[in-house]
C-alpha cells in the first residue's frame, strides 16, 4: 500500500511555491550575471542576455518587497514547527534515528531561510554599474556572490532532507491543489485578524 500523502496548508504551498519559483529564477539569472561579467572560477559557454543584471535585480526586488517577508512571517509563526527547535541540536546526538533526520531537516530549513535573506540583503547593496565596468572587487559583490554559493548549497540540502524525511509523498504534497475547508482563502482574513488581536 503506497504511503499516504501528508497535508500541507494551502497558504504554505502558495508562499513556498512562489518563493521557490522566483528564488530559482534569481539563482539562474545570478549565475548568468557571473558568467557574463566575472567568470574567474569557471565559465559556461552560454549566449549573452541583454540587461541580465536588470532582470536579476527585478527578481531580487520581487523577493525583497513582497514574497520573502510574507513567507518569513508565515514560517516564523504558523510554520514555526518546521524550523529549528530549542532541542534540535541536542537531538542530533541521536545519530541515524528518525528524530535525528527531522531535527537536521528543521535546521536545514532554517538555514535556507537565512541564506535567502542574506542573498537578498547583500544583493540590494550591489550597484548595477559595477560589473559592466569591470569592478569586481567591491565587498558587497563578494558577499552577494558568497551568498549565492551558500544559497545553492542550502537548496540542495533542503531538497535532500525533504526527500529523506518524507520522500515523494512530502514533495508531491507541496503541489497538491486540494485543501481543507478550514484552510480556505475565505477564512484567511479572519485568521489574520484573530492573530493580530492576540499579539
Amino acid at each position: 500500500m503506497p504511503p499516504s500523502r501528508p497535508y500541507q496548508p494551502l497558504l504554505l504551498r502558495l508562499l513556498h511555491g512562489a518563493n521557490a519559483a522566483i528564488a530559482l529564477l534569481s539563482i539562474l539569472s545570478a549565475f548568468i550575471v557571473y558568467n557574463t561579467y566575472d567568470g574567474r572560477f569557471g565559465k559556461v559557454p552560454v549566449p549573452r542576455i541583454a540587461d541580465i543584471i536588470g532582470i536579476h535585480g527585478t527578481f531580487g526586488k520581487v523577493l525583497l518587497l513582497g514574497l520573502m517577508p510574507a513567507f518569513a512571517l508565515y514560517s516564523l509563526y504558523a510554520g514555526q514547527r518546521r524550523l529549528v527547535q530549542p532541542d534540535s541540536f541536542t537531538k542530533l546526538a541521536q545519530l541515524g534515528t528518525p528524530i535525528w533526520w527531522y531535527s537536521l531537516h528543521r535546521i536545514v530549513n532554517t538555514l535556507m531561510l537565512l541564506a535567502l535573506t542574506f542573498a537578498i540583503a547583500s544583493g540590494s547593496m550591489v550597484k548595477e554599474e559595477w560589473l559592466p565596468a569591470g569592478d569586481l572587487t567591491q565587498v558587497w559583490y563578494y558577499l552577494h556572490l558568497s551568498g549565492w554559493v551558500v544559497l545553492v548549497f542550502c537548496l540542495l540540502m533542503h531538497l535532500l532532507m525533504s526527500a529523506k524525511v518524507g520522500g515523494w509523498p512530502l514533495i508531491l504534497s507541496m503541489f497538491d491543489r486540494k485543501y481543507r475547508p478550514e484552510d480556505s482563502p475565505a477564512v484567511w482574513w479572519r485568521k489574520i485578524r484573530s492573530f493580530v488581536d492576540r499579539s
